[in-house]
């Protein structure tokens, strides 16, 4: 840590990249939100991407400064051009919700597509969506449950419950099963909430066992 801390400050900017985020996450020194975006900025300034996207995602989320969705927006942006598949996503999520940008789902979709080109695990998850609900294509479930499988291999917890949540309703109920178990791994307590009020719900009676015995904490 200290050898990063100081490669920082001598103006390393890869090094600030990763001391803002250990100060982010608190990660092996005291948590500082503040430090970390100052560290971000800098890094940014030298045009490391990551720090570029990181920049957004501080002004999005209110982390060491209030929260301005539309002063993320241009950070977003700048990182989605130059290649990040996160900037690309966090801009994607932004111009869907219409938070800090006017609403634009047929530009989201074009960054989602871009990113999950890159693979990108939650851009794939959103993309299932778009093809599930019919926003800006046409409906296509087959489309969707190819992305939700894609985001399921790669990781996302959300394409995880999203390729059960079909293979459910289509009546695989053992490979559904599969997928669930593994959404507990990585996701939050509040997404498992959920996921247990919707399970409870099915008219599976091994769906219903299995939300029975899910708890919210993973860890408990």
């Amino acid at each position: 840590m200290e050898l990063v801390r100081a490669a920082a400050e001598r103006g390393v900017r890869e090094a600030q990249a990763l001391y803002g985020q250990m100060l982010l996450d608190g990660k092996l020194v005291a948590r500082n939100p503040t430090l970390a975006l100052n560290f971000f900025e800098r890094a940014a300034r030298s045009g490391d991407v990551m720090a570029i996207n990181m920049v957004g995602r501080c002004l999005d989320q209110g982390w060491g400064v209030p929260a301005s969705p539309h002063l993320a927006s241009p950070w977003f942006r700048k990182a989605a051009e130059r290649g990040s598949d996160w900037g690309m996503y966090n801009l994607a999520t932004l111009l869907i919700l219409g938070s800090g940008v006017p609403q634009d789902r047929a530009e989201a979709l074009y960054w989602l597509r871009k990113a999950a080109e890159l693979q990108h695990a939650k851009s794939m998850n959103l993309l299932g969506g778009f093809y599930e609900d019919g926003w800006e294509v046409q409906q296509d479930r087959t489309a969707a449950r190819e992305y939700y499988r894609a985001s399921a291999v790669a990781g996302d917890f959300r394409g995880q419950f999203n390729f059960a949540r079909m293979l459910a309703q289509e009546g695989e109920i053992v490979s559904a099963l599969h997928w669930l178990k593994k959404v507990p791994q990585t996701a939050t307590p509040a997404f498992l909430a959920k996921m247990k009020d919707f399970l409870s719900r099915s008219h599976s009676p091994a769906l219903k066992t299995f939300a029975e015995n899910l708890m919210a904490d993973p860890s408990a």
